[in-house]
């Protein structure tokens, strides 16, 4: 169980089985404050879809270079 503890300024202090976590307080999910039980979740589809993207975003950035055969110029 993860429970938001409290908030510090800009970080939220997470418990966690005991121990206590420092945590972005602006990545916590809207409304979840000094208190809140946080469920976390694994999607393994999350990392197939942000590959895709990034092959993606490679390949146009291949397509844009003004050198031939795609080479990146940085």
């Amino acid at each position: 169980m993860i429970v938001v503890d409290r908030i510090e300024g800009a970080m939220a202090i997470l418990e966690i089985d005991g121990s206590s976590y420092e945590f972005p307080a602006s990545a916590l999910p809207s409304g979840a404050g000094e208190g809140a039980v946080l469920q976390l979740s694994l999607d393994p589809s999350a990392g197939d879809q942000r590959a895709t993207d990034a092959r993606a975003r490679l390949e146009r950035l291949k397509r844009a270079s003004p050198k031939p055969g795609g080479k990146l110029v940085l």
